[in-house]
């Protein structure tokens, strides 16, 4: 069940309630409806626990969340046009009585809404009292479907596939570690995607030769998201020829348990718990295998890879890929050709058999490798064949094909994942749906939005050992990750936290069914754009092409994500008629011509309407808009309209990449939206290279992630002091803002400086006596990119500030590297370019302790000679060296980064050789040379004096 938007909803009133005074005039209509809205939140978690799947309870959740939106929405703009101006002082009581009829009116009007909304949820009340939520699953539809789908998915190790494909590998290097003695490893898990055949994995393990004649006994027992430790000892016991009498099968728990260790722990064993859902899944059935001085091995299949680290320190997690399109083809052939009558073997016309082929080469590519996919599509097509006809006709729409009938089991397999995930998370993973197909999903970009629709709420936030919202919601997405419901792509180079991921097809097609069915989100395009027109309760709407705005007809719209340009070309060249267009194609004019002048004009004319209108239709019928975010920018008009103004319910922002024609500047209503808490000022001007941002920004008190433009003109200077809550903070400089503000943003965790950086009254002679830049003890990231030198004291003073940063990167020229003392002992990362230092940067960078990755690029050392020693940087993982145009000579002593496993050297014209001390490093495993010299390469390949 979808908790979050209730939750929410709570917490806005909560977050009101704390200033009793400002309630005055709705105060007990507010304390009515949290009343009611707790009481719909229980329900919603009997619900859950009693795992009900009915129309009515589907119905219901829509309704309750609708409910909840609504409710957020009246209070918060009491809060924000009532609440917030009920201030002390004399000015205050000046400016209250001059507008005290205005503020009586919408007092009003609020007080109206809230009973209006209390007395819907009253009605909803009593429609679900006549129900019994125990009772909802009578009809089929209820509790027993989850177990269904698990006993369906049921496998039996006896049961062997013929179709199997692309295991051998996994075979090979899984069965070793299985028979390895020696290893201190105790537990094997195989994870992996439902449907990608961790469980058929596994019983062609289980069956090998070599398994079956090394153990002396093998037991399977099927474990389940529903885990039943009794059930499985018994089985695995019963699999040992261990209950044998009826007395065996009536003992206690704890002797079931004692009985099955001793066992393992005197007899060489294998067990495959298959099925595994969770850590506490494995706690619950860990005390018959807490043995540790044993030859027995345990294989698990899962789809959570946090299970085996869990499990056993020593763990071996083997993570199943996908077919490759090549394994994938040779498995669909075996099921969807009869081996007899396939296309090859018929004595059919040829150019029939070539479209058989093709047509199955296409489809295949739908299932994206997923073998569980290929054997369904193939199964149905093995129903059809040799029948051309019903082939065109499922190639023509192979999802819908997949969604009815055999590809129900495709639906029950991935539904699973979805049913075992904690109420909190199903939102969160339903958000995924926002995303084209295919599409990269920034992770930083997903939780900014997660937490500005409120899904990852603040009473987890305070509740979860003091964890700031962005922590909490990227737990969600590694959760996901771990439990293979999405696929990670990058990761960050320090860190390792997810930095972007995908879906694959048809997990993604899975989660977008299932908004739909809840409701979730409307997905908008040039096909269904109509129909959306006539859908007036639509929250989020996600346009993954150009559709015109005003097709739009829900002004309680909370999202609005753009995936298209704001204006595409094609939409501006069919604003000239089609006849219009014909006519100067034929006809040949100058480019000062009246009618091409004319047309021109015309066109101008045209565009500047369609601009306006979509801004202004945008901001009159948008009001409650929390997210608006603008993927892939394009051209916005002349300039941004005040009336953005009027989204004072704004959280999320991003115009990056719009271009406006006439005015660089921004407009000073930006300021109206004091719930921001992600903005994103990254415009591009036609009319001037940089941007003028209005001294508005301090009011943002609840901005958690500000993108300032990459240039700001001269006139701008911005007081961020007030923004204690800032994160992220990108394109600062001291130019447009001050640099006394930093110290106030405790909290701030990444920092780019693009621009000048000079410390005002900076004292030169005793540096010690300059105060501290920051005091943010979160901070783990600094990046400084500037055309122009910076004083490298006042660097150094900047970094010395810095203590925790786990990365740095500085594209700057500074001549000198401050010394090691200034520089975070957390550093695991160090960009240098465009340094142009003079000095071998080695002597100071060996001396940090964690360093693992290291780049110089272009020009970062412009010295001839570079020497490692023998303890540079013990923990080095990856260098690159790139353009560095005066390198001639690179040394390396005995000893030095013993752990380096990658080396990246490309463009360094003059260096002569690769350094003789690399041949110490036994864990290079890479080495990477571009764009160097025939001499220099000839060396490093095979046969040369440096292979």
């Amino acid at each position: 069940m979808d908790f979050s938007a209730v939750s929410y909803a709570l917490e806005t009133i909560d977050k009101l309630t704390q200033e009793v005074t400002s309630l005055w005039g709705v105060d007990e209509q507010v304390e009515g409806l949290a009343s009611e809205l707790r009481w719909m939140q229980s329900f919603l978690k009997v619900a859950d626990a009693s795992k009900v799947d009915h129309e009515v309870i589907r119905t219901t959740v829509v309704e309750i969340r609708e409910l909840a939106y609504d409710a957020e929405d009246v209070i918060e703009t009491f809060s924000l046009k009532v609440a917030s101006k009920r201030k002390g002082g004399f000015s205050n009581c000046i400016k209250r009585s001059a507008c005290f009829l205005k503020e009586g009116c919408l007092l009003h009007q609020i007080k109206s809404e809230i009973e209006k909304i209390t007395a819907r949820i009253k009605v909803l009340t009593r429609q679900l009292k006549t129900y019994d939520v125990s009772k909802l699953g009578v009809d089929g539809e209820g509790p027993s479907c989850s177990t269904e789908r698990r006993e369906a998915r049921r496998p039996y190790p006896h049961v062997m596939d013929d179709n199997i494909v692309g295991l051998g590998k996994d075979i090979k290097k899984l069965v070793p570690v299985l028979l390895d003695e020696q290893s201190e490893c105790r537990v094997v898990s195989i994870c992996g995607m439902g449907g990608l055949g961790k469980a058929t994995l596994a019983k062609k393990i289980y069956s090998q030769s070599h398994v079956v004649g090394h153990f002396k006994h093998l037991a399977w027992a099927y474990v389940s998201q529903n885990c039943q430790k009794r059930k499985v000892w018994e089985d695995i016991l019963s699999d040992f020829n261990l209950l044998s009498t009826e007395a065996d099968k009536e003992m206690k728990v704890e002797k079931l348990a004692e009985k099955l260790s001793s066992f393992l722990e005197e007899n060489k064993c294998l067990v495959v718990l298959d099925d595994i859902w969770n850590t506490e899944s494995w706690d619950s059935l860990k005390p018959a295998f807490l043995v540790r001085e044993t030859r027995s091995k345990i294989l698990l299949t899962s789809r959570n890879k946090e299970i085996v680290s869990h499990a056993d320190s020593k763990g071996f997690l083997h993570e199943l890929q996908y077919l490759n399109y090549k394994q994938s083809w040779v498995l669909f052939q075996k099921i969807a050709f009869p081996p007899t009558n396939s296309p090859r073997n018929m004595f059919i016309d040829f150019i029939i058999a070539k479209l058989f082929l093709s047509l199955g080469e296409d489809m295949v590519k739908h299932c994206a490798g997923l073998p569980l996919a290929i054997s369904i599509l193939g199964g149905l097509l093995a129903t059809k064949y040799p029948s051309l006809t019903e082939w065109l006709k499922i190639s023509a729409n192979v999802k819908s094909y997949m969604k009815n009938d055999k590809g129900e089991v495709l639906r029950d397999v991935l539904a699973l994942s979805y049913d075992d995930l904690p109420p909190y998370s199903r939102p969160c993973f339903l958000y995924l749906s926002h995303f084209p197909e295919d599409y990269e999903i920034l992770a930083d970009r997903l939780i900014q939005l997660w937490v500005a629709e409120g899904i990852v709420s603040s009473k987890q936030e305070e509740g979860d050992e003091g964890q700031i919202a962005e922590d909490v919601a990227e737990g969600y997405l590694l959760e996901l990750a771990e439990r293979c419901m999405i696929q990670v792509r990058k990761r960050d180079i320090a860190t390792l936290k997810i930095r972007s991921f995908q879906m694959h097809d048809l997990m993604r097609d899975f989660c977008l069914s299932k908004a739909k069915q809840q409701k979730f989100l409307y997905i908008a395009d040039r096909s269904n754009a109509c129909p959306l027109s006539t859908i007036g309760r639509v929250r989020r709407v996600s346009a993954h092409k150009f559709i015109w705005i005003q097709c739009i007809k829900s002004p309680r719209l909370r999202s609005l994500l753009f995936f298209d340009k704001f204006l595409p070309g094609e939409e501006i060249e069919s604003f000239i008629p089609l006849t219009v267009s014909n006519h100067f194609e034929n006809h040949e004019y100058g480019s000062y011509h009246p009618l091409v002048l004319l047309l021109y004009v015309f066109g101008f004319c045209v565009i500047v309407t369609k601009w306006r209108g979509i801004w202004k239709y945008m901001f009159n019928n948008f009001n409650f808009l929390r997210v608006l975010d603008f993927e892939r920018g394009g051209e916005g008009g002349f300039k941004l309209p005040n009336d953005i103004g009027k989204l004072i319910h704004l959280r999320f922002l991003r115009l990056r990449g719009l271009e406006f024609f006439l005015s660089s500047k921004l407009p000073s209503s930006l300021g109206n939206l004091r719930c921001l808490q992600t903005l994103d000022l990254r415009i591009e001007s036609e009319w001037s290279d940089s941007i003028h941002v209005p001294n508005v920004l301090w009011r943002m008190q609840q901005l958690r992630h500000l993108y300032l433009p990459e240039e700001c003109d001269r006139k701008t200077k911005l007081k961020l002091g007030t923004l204690r809550n800032l994160q992220t903070l990108v394109n600062f400089n001291t130019k447009n803002c001050y640099v006394k503000d930093l110290i106030n943003m405790t909290n701030i965790r990444e920092l780019e400086i693009r621009g000048p950086f000079n410390i005002e009254d900076f004292n030169t002679k005793e540096l010690d006596k300059n105060p501290p830049i920051i005091q943010s003890k979160y901070l783990h990231s600094v990046s400084i990119i500037n055309e122009e030198e910076i004083d490298p004291r006042h660097l150094a003073h900047l970094l010395l500030s810095c203590e925790n940063i786990s990365k740095l990167s500085l594209d700057v020229k500074i001549r000198r590297l401050p010394e090691y003392h200034y520089l975070s002992s957390n550093l695991a990362y160090i960009k240098l370019r465009r340094c142009k230092l003079e000095e071998d940067p080695m002597p100071t960078l060996e001396k940090v302790p964690c360093l693992r990755i290291l780049q110089l690029h272009e020009e970062a050392f412009i010295g001839k000679e570079m020497f490692c020693s023998g303890q540079a940087v013990a923990k080095l993982k990856s260098l690159s060296l790139k353009e560095l145009n005066f390198l001639e000579e690179w040394k390396v002593s005995e000893g030095a980064m013993p752990c380096l496993r990658r080396l990246e050297i490309e463009n360094c014209r003059q260096l002569k050789k690769l350094p003789d001390g690399l041949r110490f490093i036994a864990t290079l495993k890479e080495l990477k040379i571009e764009k160097m010299p025939k001499t220099f390469k000839d060396k490093v390949e095979e046969g040369g004096e440096d292979f």
